[in-house]
């Protein structure tokens, strides 16, 4: 064994370094989850710091090391100089390191915390030279999404296609009630509009302004609409919503270069646009701000009470403003003296999206334990619910419960054979 781990003062102050580079909690966003694993991002001083403090610890081994060589005088110089060159190359490391990959303590799965994407967490454990650390806490959260799972966001930006495909209204309306359940602020950008002619941009910008919103028209390709855009996403946390096919990871490649995101075109069959994005993931805006890029779905899951629907329509909120309707508890249907009521144009999907949530709401009703009986199925319409199979009535009982069986009828038949005798 070298005198280099049998000599006790090195023992002893490289603990006391250890110890000391490792005291000093360690802040950080998550920005990507994938399986089991975190990758968090330090903060700006939190970075500093570690640069600072590996220089002290680099400071403290290089006086170990020569009082090492004092005493034993037995390092040559050719050591010296190498083992400044470790040290450097590992405070130059610490330096450069923004990401660690992390994994969750034994304590937070126990109680039942969840890590998302945008926690701000403490990091304990660092390890610098791999990379790696361990979340110990995870602060309380301003805001929190399921689907997408986003945590502390600021706004929702909604990305639609004006062509290829299709800007289908029923489609826009159901993510627009869905983004507007989330409490954020709302942000609409309708993508493609270089295919699409100028009456058509001018017929989509005034009907959307007659829903509630100020659509953001862009053009990815031709890069046209992004500085309206980015003003509107700058310092702030931003999740990139939308159907597949629309143009959201071109959008993120083209305001983030070094994202570099897998894209693809649409379908020619179904007209419907290809998934490309697995997981959620944050990227940093080179102006401020933050982008989570989310999977991409075509028909999302409207889970609202029926008498809370009407107040996710901009329309229906501006009437219940300067009016109030006559029933506490009107669903603005055929009620007496409804002020929602009336020929503004998602009206038809008002009504079509309350008879869903109604249906939603019955089924629920109807469950007698925690298990349901009942399933439900989403297609282009709208969701239904259908009885499900009871349950392990079509099940393939085990061997061992077979077995059992015949033993059991075997008893019978010899106690029976017993009392005829």
């Amino acid at each position: 064994m070298s005198s280099h781990l049998n000599d006790p003062l090195n023992t002893q102050n490289t603990t006391e370094v250890g110890k000391s580079a490792s005291s000093a909690p360690l802040w950080g966003m998550v920005v990507a989850v994938q399986a089991n694993y975190y990758h968090v991002k330090l903060d700006s001083g939190q970075r500093s710091a570690v640069s600072s403090q590996r220089s002290a610890v680099s400071s403290e081994q290089s006086a170990v090391s020569s009082q090492r060589s004092a005493v034993s005088g037995q390092r040559s110089a050719g050591d010296q100089d190498a083992a400044v060159e470790r040290t450097e190359s590992c405070n130059l490391q610490a330096a450069n390191l923004q990401v660690l990959l992390c994994t969750r303590r034994s304590r937070l799965k126990k109680i039942g915390q969840r890590v998302m994407v945008g926690d701000r967490v403490e990091v304990v454990e660092p390890d610098w030279v791999s990379g790696r650390g361990a979340i110990a806490q995870v602060l309380p959260r301003q805001s929190e999404l399921d689907r997408p799972p986003v945590a502390n966001a600021d706004q929702l930006l909604l990305v639609f296609a004006m062509v290829e495909p299709t800007l289908d209204p029923h489609q826009l309306s159901h993510f627009l009630i869905k983004a507007e359940t989330t409490e954020l602020q709302v942000c609409l950008c309708l993508n493609k509009s270089d295919l699409a002619t100028a009456d058509e941009r001018d017929h989509w910008y005034d009907r959307l302004q007659q829903w509630g919103y100020a659509p953001i028209l862009i053009s990815v390709h031709q890069a046209t609409g992004l500085t309206a855009l980015d003003a509107q996403l700058r310092h702030r946390v931003t999740i990139v919503s939308g159907p597949s096919g629309v143009g959201k990871s071109s959008l993120i490649n083209r305001l983030i270069p070094s994202s570099d995101l897998r894209v693809a075109s649409v379908s020619g069959k179904l007209g419907r646009g290809r998934h490309t994005t697995r997981h959620v993931e944050l990227f940093e805006l080179p102006t401020g701000g933050l982008l989570a890029d989310t999977p991409g779905f075509n028909q999302p899951d409207l889970d609202c009470a029926p008498e809370d629907l009407a107040t996710y329509f901009p329309e229906a909120r501006s009437r219940l403003a300067v009016a109030s309707c006559q029933f506490s508890d009107c669903l603005h249907r055929d009620e007496p003296n409804c002020v929602v009521r009336g020929d503004w144009e998602r009206y038809e999907h008002y009504l079509h999206f309350l008879a869903a949530a109604i249906a939603r709401q019955d089924a629920l009703n109807k469950l007698g334990d925690s298990e349901s009986t009942m399933k439900r199925k989403s297609d282009r319409d709208g969701e239904q619910y259908e009885p499900k199979l009871e349950t392990k009535k079509y099940r393939r009982p085990s061997r061992r419960v077979q077995q059992q069986t015949l033993q059991n009828m075997r008893y019978d038949l010899k106690d029976a054979s017993l009392d005829g005798d």
